[in-house]
């Protein structure tokens, strides 16, 4: 594995090198999991992966207290601890030393004040932003890194079966995500990849909603939004159920967003646009006249983070190629009345073909 990350590493110098930077700082914990194997959340503490392209070295900088973690994880093994009462830029500047005329940033990463401590301690040099590269690199994913991602919908799907047995009439939302959550460590997941959503009845028409004391009731319809991370990456997975018996119009509703969903999926292969999936899924949602009640992106890439690159947008004309994974997760949503979402995974495989890795089943499944 080690080997797979200094390969990473290596790609990102090179294109460091063509574009003149002295030095790169690759501070957004995933990309520095993506690069030297150490993960980790830092919060407010600085860590960063520090690339010094004129000297050749690489250091990752990790708050004193992950030292340990880092020394045991990280492919990278020029580990600088930085304990709390320490500047992390005055560090930086005395381990990389001065005349840095040109600086990678994650431009979307870099807040106001980390720009104003560079500017302190690296008086005169310009910026270039490498984000874009390095989500080009991320958003290819090998099939090593599919299988992880295969897994965690395994761990997930686990998790889902078995959850939706004690889903009854009464019960409460927050109940049932305690529920989910307990299950999903039991599994073997480090934990949710999201805030686990759980929405009944009316409020199954929030697309973000959010969980709380509501009780399911005979009728409702039960959104489930939910994900785990396992070893690192991660799954997300939407099924919608129906607590009892469906009316006409749920099943309607339902029928229409699992055609979507099944059209999405076929639409989903090498050398077509990534706007064309989400136009495939919703086009069917409009020819049943419910567009209106469809009002986000049918998708979005999953890897190390539960929405990364692509985005699967109508007016996305990036092409699909082999190594991209993404969900497909078209919905309707009418206010007052409740919605219905059915997501799928898929992953772009080397001949051109999609292959779906959520397994659970889509039809309409009455429980409670």
């Amino acid at each position: 594995m080690s080997d797979q990350f200094q390969t990473r590493l290596n790609t990102l110098i090179q294109n460091l090198e063509e574009q003149q930077v002295d030095m790169a700082i690759v501070n957004s914990p995933k990309n520095v999991f993506y690069y030297t194997g150490f993960n980790s959340e830092p919060f407010e503490r600085f860590m960063a992966l520090v690339i010094d392209v004129r000297k050749g070295t690489n250091y990752l900088f990790v708050p004193a207290l992950d030292q340990e973690d880092a020394e045991k994880s990280s492919n990278v093994k020029s580990i600088v601890p930085i304990s709390d009462e320490l500047n992390p830029y005055k560090i930086l500047k005395d381990t990389i030393g001065k005349d840095v005329k040109s600086i990678g940033l994650e431009t979307k990463n870099v807040s106001i004040y980390q720009q104003e401590q560079l500017n302190h301690y690296f008086s005169s040099f310009s910026y270039q932003n490498i984000g874009e590269f390095i989500s080009g690199q991320r958003i290819r994913k090998t099939p090593e890194e599919c299988n992880k991602v295969q897994y965690a919908v395994h761990v997930i799907e686990k998790v889902l079966s078995e959850g939706i047995k004690s889903v009854k009439a009464g019960m409460t939302e927050l109940e049932l995500t305690a529920e989910f959550e307990f299950l999903m460590r039991k599994f073997g997941a480090e934990g949710p990849s999201f805030s686990t959503t759980v929405l009944s009845g009316e409020k199954s028409s929030l697309p973000h909603g959010s969980p709380d004391g509501k009780k399911m009731n005979n009728g409702d319809f039960l959104l489930i939004d939910m994900g785990v991370i396992v070893d690192g990456y991660c799954s997300d997975i939407t099924r919608t159920f129906i607590i009892g018996e469906e009316t006409a119009e749920q099943r309607r509703i339902y029928d229409v967003v699992l055609k979507a969903t099944k059209e999405g999926v076929l639409a989903a292969k090498a050398g077509v646009l990534a706007g064309s999936v989400d136009t495939a899924a919703r086009n069917v949602i409009k020819a049943n006249g419910y567009g209106q009640y469809f009002n986000n992106r049918v998708g979005h890439g999953l890897g190390m983070e539960v929405h990364e690159e692509p985005s699967i947008h109508e007016k996305n004309e990036m092409m699909l190629e082999p190594g991209f994974l993404f969900t497909i997760e078209p919905g309707i949503y009418i206010p007052g009345f409740g919605g219905v979402r059915i997501e799928e995974n898929v992953y772009i495989e080397e001949d051109g073909n999609a292959k779906v890795l959520t397994t659970f089943p889509t039809e309409l499944i009455r429980i409670g």
